[in-house]
């Protein structure tokens, strides 16, 4: 057997050793820390992606289109596809940046212009596990189709020239600094008010919208005197089924990852929206005596609505409560509600998004989870909550309704909101865009 002839050599490379061990420790660290891409999650959220942008075009395209009058459907199917592409190119230039960048002094409210025209996102920088790109192109889904939803306010009356100043202006004076309140930083966040997937930043946001854009603009020629129904309810199902198909990116995919948040918005997501269109289906049975189609997917897309901003804290149960309230109460707002007071919400974006929007947010104040979303709800033991969700809503509302009134304003008086009566008579089809459906 050898011996070691010099027992002290090995203790000092063993000392070096550690030595070197010791000072490579933080840097070690420092990279197991760093965010690293995940493929899982960046698939899931590219598939939620496309999903959501289904939601748009064709998915409200045609639920909006089947429900105005035929000489008006062109002209509403372009309201959704020209919203999609230009509100894409407008929050790729300054949109993004200002809704999830640091704002510095005015950060509470908004953000900066550091990443106008996507500065500085390269193919490797990340969010979290997935990258850059993915999340910003899943953000402008959202930003589409929240201005997108407004138009079913005013359909049939508004020209078109005035809806693209208005929706330009409106994603960047009024969307991405409320998005910027909830996800990107801002106050309503910082202060804790609960909104997983958009219950503000996107219904209460649209339908406080279009409740404004609606009085403003006016009744429909002949609204009370004429009839106005749907010409075709086999596209307003379709598109309605497409924005059901949608939601499971837009909520579940508001985990940012395929995890088990992902999952769990997955499933009440489901449950909510199949509840609120039973609840629909039912109660207009009781009122009206017949169950209709446009009932039914109505009822759907408010359980849809209230369940978006508690997708990720609210377990199966309370998914359940909240679409069963939302069915009834959106079906009061759209029915008796819309009637009484006497305003022409043609589409009711007020009836389903403002209101689902807003019973959704205060219930997710309710019955939020502990172990599903991290905060507890009054059920457990938490009323505060409820108080936040309700701050939330009365800070959406009050700028929602201010900057759009003062952007319709504007436009108003320099380049006028409404078409002729010639046109809105004849039908915005032939008047806007010179097409029609024979």
């Amino acid at each position: 057997m050898m011996k070691n002839r010099n027992p002290n050599r090995l203790g000092k490379a063993l000392m070096v050793t550690g030595a070197l061990l010791a000072s490579a420790a933080p840097a070690l660290a420092q990279q197991a820390d760093a965010p690293k891409l995940d493929t899982g999650d960046t698939a899931w959220m590219m598939t939620s992606t496309a999903i959501v942008l289904m939601m748009t075009i064709p998915g409200l395209a045609l639920f909006y289109g089947g429900m105005v009058r035929k000489k008006n459907v062109l002209a509403t199917v372009m309201q959704s596809f020209a919203a999609a592409c230009l509100l894409s190119v407008l929050w790729m230039i300054a949109g993004y940046s200002l809704a999830f960048t640091n704002g510095g002094a005015l950060n509470a409210y908004v953000g900066g212009l550091d990443k106008m025209f996507l500065v500085g996102m390269g193919k490797e920088s990340l969010t979290g596990t997935i990258p850059e790109s993915v999340f910003m192109t899943f953000q402008m889904t959202f930003a589409i189709i929240t201005p997108a939803l407004i138009c079913g306010a005013f359909a049939d009356r508004m020209k078109f020239s005035s809806l693209l100043v208005f929706m330009s202006a409106w994603l960047l004076l009024v969307y991405a600094p409320v998005c910027h309140w909830v996800w990107g930083g801002g106050f309503l966040g910082s202060d804790g008010v609960l909104d997983f997937a958009g219950g503000t930043v996107v219904h209460i946001n649209s339908g406080i919208a279009g409740l404004v854009a609606a009085i403003m603009l006016g009744r429909r020629q002949g609204f009370g005197q004429e009839n106005m129904a749907p010409h075709n309810l086999t596209l307003t199902l379709i598109g309605g089924s497409m924005l059901w198909v949608g939601w499971f990116g837009f909520n579940a995919g508001s985990a940012l990852g395929a995890n088990e948040s992902a999952g769990m918005a997955m499933a009440v997501t489901q449950i909510a929206a199949a509840a609120a269109a039973v609840a629909w289906m039912f109660t207009e049975w009781a009122v009206h005596r017949k169950p209709s189609v446009l009932g039914i997917v109505s009822g759907a897309i408010a359980g849809l609505v209230a369940i978006t901003p508690a997708a990720g804290f609210v377990d199966p149960k309370g998914a359940l409560i909240i679409g069963l309230i939302a069915g009834i109460v959106c079906f009061i707002a759209a029915t008796s509600v819309k009637r009484a007071l006497g305003y022409d919400d043609s589409l009711d974006v007020f009836g389903i998004h403002g209101v689902g929007g807003i019973v959704g947010a205060l219930l997710t104040g309710v019955f939020a989870v502990e172990a599903i979303g991290g905060t507890k709800g009054l059920l457990e033991g938490n009323p505060g909550q409820v108080w936040l969700q309700f701050y939330g809503i009365v800070a959406t509302i009050l700028w929602s309704a201010i900057a759009t009134f003062v952007i319709l304003f504007v436009i108003k008086i320099t380049m006028g909101l409404r078409v002729d009566k010639q046109t809105e008579v004849e039908g915005l089809d032939i008047g806007l865009h010179g097409e029609v459906v024979q």
